[in-house]
């Protein structure tokens, strides 16, 4: 049997957080047009409170280099790049050196690590090619897609770290529905866990030990891009990279929370387009007013949720949003 086909048996989806069946993605680059295709393992993890692809690196390499092997030889893929964050490469290279040998990769894998500067939106997708490639880090316009033209105009898959653990698992017959969650926040016993992947998060909070037993929200997905949701929410699964931050109710800030928001996507915006460059700049302004123009700042949200080139500048409404709507009740006072 073909691995696209125990991949397509396994339902497996990819584990970056958009969720895209990875069978299908896997087949794109294999279809496409082209020589020299290549692997880009996506190790740059730069969502805040995501933290499972260092976990997996640091425990199950040997997996994660097993899925790569796999997914080279059904594309005949003569490349692969492993692009890390910097902290991840400084802890968990030699681990990681060591799978690479016992793969037989070592003469076509290469370590890249992500640029300081590059910011959160140095680990999309198409900036990861611009990065290799030495180019501005910034996302191209798609279509093309980077399985039809990537890295050199090369047909690429790139895939997350999980991804391909979960591959090697499918492979081998040991793959269960699962995920790795991380948990944030004041609770016990915050890390990283593996659980079902239909599991809610009270599910999770509960069995990790780690459901608070003081009035609390939490942020699903990531501490970035993630959905706010209350108490009584809790019946969902995680979505996106499945990342679990506790919020104490009594003792967060809202302005300071909102300030945290909107400060990272300032700091990481590519600067590419005007939505998100000027908007984020203008939300802090607006911020710091006395008394606030709350009209114009829902306006600008709005605007970077439907103009932004990019999903950078469209998530930040995620959480401003969802926190307005589900925790203050639309009831904002500084």
């Amino acid at each position: 049997m073909k691995i696209t086909d125990k991949i397509k048996k396994a339902n497996l989806i990819g584990r970056g957080g958009a969720g895209f069946p990875t069978a299908i993605k896997w087949e794109s680059v294999y279809k496409a047009k082209g020589v020299d295709k290549c692997v880009i393992i996506n190790a740059a993890e730069g969502e805040p409170g995501v933290k499972k692809d260092g976990y997996i690196l640091a425990n199950y390499s040997a997996e994660v280099l097993h899925g790569v092997s796999l997914a080279m030889k059904y594309l005949g893929a003569k490349k692969c790049y492993l692009y890390i964050n910097p902290a991840y490469y400084q802890k968990y290279r030699l681990k990681i050196l060591q799978a690479v040998k016992a793969s037989g990769l070592a003469k076509r894998f290469e370590f890249f690590v992500k640029p300081h500067d590059s910011g959160y939106i140095g680990g999309e997708e198409t900036a990861i090619l611009n990065a290799i490639s030495g180019l501005k880090i910034e996302p191209r316009l798609k279509p093309p897609y980077p399985t039809e033209s990537g890295l050199w105009e090369a047909p690429t898959l790139i895939d997350n770290v999980e991804t391909f653990y979960n591959v090697a698992l499918v492979d081998k017959g040991k793959f269960k529905p699962e995920r790795f969650y991380t948990i944030n926040g004041p609770v016990k016993k915050p890390g990283v866990y593996l659980y079902p992947d239909n599991w809610t998060i009270e599910e999770v909070l509960t069995e990790s030990g780690n459901y608070p037993l003081f009035p609390f929200f939490v942020q699903a997905g990531g501490d970035a891009c993630g959905e706010v949701l209350n108490q009584k929410q809790l019946d969902r699964a995680a979505a996106g990279a499945a990342s679990i931050t506790v919020y104490d109710l009594k003792k967060q800030s809202p302005a300071k929370l909102l300030r945290y928001w909107i400060d990272f996507f300032a700091k990481n915006s590519c600067g590419q387009c005007t939505t998100c460059r000027e908007g984020t700049y203008r939300l802090k302004e607006l911020l710091e007013q006395k008394p606030m123009d709350w009209k114009v700042f829902s306006d600008l949200v709005d605007n970077l949720s439907e103009t932004s080139f990019c999903a950078l500048g469209s998530s930040l409404p995620v959480p401003v949003r969802s926190y307005f709507k589900n925790v203050l009740d639309n009831n904002f006072k500084k």
